[in-house]
């Protein structure tokens, strides 16, 4: 598996712009942040296991499975994916109720529904996105992770509850974060030999260890060792009560792996200057998540924290996310001593400093300078994306824009009068603006037809018909000028709009620079049925 893998990555990164040859730097940096990156996600892993109810292996199964095979196939080379809470959180009521049986039969279809995704090119809606939208998920994100990171300083009491840190506890728990974050800081104004992340954690590591702090650690969460992942069919019965039962929970959990995915890899590529890949990274997840399902995991997607940690720390290509999942392999199997030794607090300041290098600080300026139906949309989207989860957040925030959007497009049709110079007597009104569902009732106010004389001249030169709305509008207009005795010419439509309108009796003028534009759909007016 591990030979396969290499040869796949060293055949992939033949093609990438970056180098003909992989040279030693290169793979140092590379492998370098994939450690660091296999460090953070143990810690990570583990606690969302805990969040949907399952063991901790099997939230790191899911990081193990999931990283590599998005890392040697996905859409986008340095992005990170593994278990989620965003996907945790909705597991919670399905493994209480049916057990975790019942969740691999999930990831299963989930990964299927995302490979479909892929197949049909779905991917490619994540460009319907807004700007807005995409800053409001990266402040929101951004937001999350630091509360839960705050949710670290809590400790489970003797009766089960959990309590805050208080007293020497919590102030060397805060001292640790903050040194942690200082020498992040620090690492590369000193040396590029090690990522900020990683030197931070070894360092802060050896010192806890050394002086033997008081403080959690890794290994307070749960036991990390654990051996190779075996295959295994779910044990559930293979009937239609089990598809009812699961099928709502897969097409949730796929829909929120895919836009938290699709939204990273943007996020990524605008930091790599890379583009495309959507349809790539959706066949790439589904085949992990379903993979996975058969492997005792928990199912995951991209992950922008630890993406941002990656990036941060030189990883560029397929390598650093192959290696980092590798690594969390050998931390499984053989290394598990180790990681368990990892102070929680070094972990919580390595996640801080992803924070502030992922919020978009520089939104707070833009909000004032913007539309505010835009600073809106950010402001919503981050607020939703704290208090829910990203999928409503970004459906919200999608939905408002195009509201936004039909209103001030609706607003702007217009019409500009003017006598004919071609017809003597005729009226001409120059239709300006797109004509669709939001702007009819506007446009068919503009009309008079008892004060225009007896030819009267639409001319869509500077419209655009958009939807069968606009159309039925249009023929509305025409009726109302035929019955007044009126005749009225309809001007620079295109084709489709020609044809459709003929066939109802209205007087089309051929223009030799009709545009060559279709509406979104065809519309029978004769019998009002809607035509794919």
């Amino acid at each position: 598996m591990i030979k396969t893998a290499i040869s796949l990555l060293a055949e992939r990164y033949q093609n990438n712009s970056l180098s003909n040859q992989l040279s030693i730097s290169l793979l140092r940096v590379e492998i370098l942040a994939g450690l660091t990156v296999a460090i953070a996600l143990v810690p990570e892993a583990v606690a969302f296991a805990f969040v949907a109810g399952v063991e901790p292996l099997v939230g790191l199964y899911a990081a193990f499975i999931v990283g590599l095979v998005t890392a040697l196939f996905g859409g986008r080379p340095g992005m990170i994916s593994g278990a989620t809470g965003a996907l945790a959180v909705v597991m919670i009521s399905l493994v209480s109720e049916h057990g975790v049986e019942y969740l691999f039969a999930t990831v299963i279809l989930m990964g299927i529904l995302q490979i479909l995704a892929g197949v049909f090119k779905l991917g490619k809606f994540i460009r319907m996105v807004p700007q807005p939208v995409m800053l409001g998920f990266v402040n929101g994100l951004a937001i999350v992770i630091g509360l839960a990171q705050i949710r670290q300083f809590q400790y489970e009491t003797a009766d089960g509850n959990l309590d805050w840190m208080s007293g020497m506890l919590l102030s060397t728990s805060v001292l640790i974060v903050c040194i942690t974050m200082v020498l992040i800081w620090l690492t590369p104004k000193i040396t590029r030999l090690l990522p900020g992340p990683l030197a931070a954690i070894i360092i802060v590591s050896l010192v806890v260890i050394y002086f033997d702090i008081p403080v959690p650690s890794v290994g307070d969460l749960a036991p990390v060792a654990g051996g190779l992942p075996l295959f295994s069919i779910p044990m559930v019965p293979l009937n239609l009560e089990t598809i009812y039962i699961i099928f709502p929970y897969a097409i949730v959990l796929s829909a929120i792996g895919l836009i938290e995915s699709l939204l990273t890899l943007n996020l990524v590529g605008e930091i790599t200057n890379k583009r495309g890949g959507t349809r790539q990274e959706c066949m790439a997840q589904g085949a992990a998540n379903t993979i996975t399902g058969f492997f005792g995991g928990m199912g995951g997607c991209a992950m922008i924290g630890q993406s941002m940690i990656n990036v941060k720390s030189g990883g560029r290509t397929r390598i650093a996310a192959t290696a980092a999942s590798l690594f969390l392999l050998f931390f499984i199997l053989y290394g598990s001593a180790l990681i368990e030794a990892i102070p929680i607090a070094a972990l919580v300041g390595v996640m801080f400093m992803v924070v502030i290098g992922t919020f978009a600080w520089n939104s707070i300026s833009l909000i004032t300078k913007i539309p505010k139906s835009d600073a809106l949309v950010i402001v919503l989207v981050t607020v939703v994306t704290v208090l829910e989860d990203l999928a409503v957040a970004v459906l919200v925030g999608v939905i408002v824009s195009a509201l936004v959007f039909a209103w001030n497009s609706a607003i702007r049709i217009r019409a500009v009068e003017r006598p004919s110079i071609r017809t003597k007597g005729a009226k001409v009104y120059d239709i300006e603006g797109p004509l669709f569902f939001g702007s009819v009732e506007s446009f068919v106010e503009i009309f008079k037809p008892d004060d225009d004389p007896k030819t009267v001249i639409l001319d869509f030169a500077k419209s655009k018909v958009v939807d069968q709305s606009a159309l039925k509008a249009i023929e509305d207009i025409a009726e109302k000028y035929q019955s007044s005795g009126r005749e009225v010419k309809l001007r620079h439509l295109s084709r489709d709009c020609h044809d459709l309108l003929t066939k109802t009796g209205q007087l089309m003028v051929d223009s030799d620079d009709d545009p060559t534009y279709q509406i979104a759909v065809d519309y029978n007016v004769k019998t009002g049925v809607l035509a794919k």
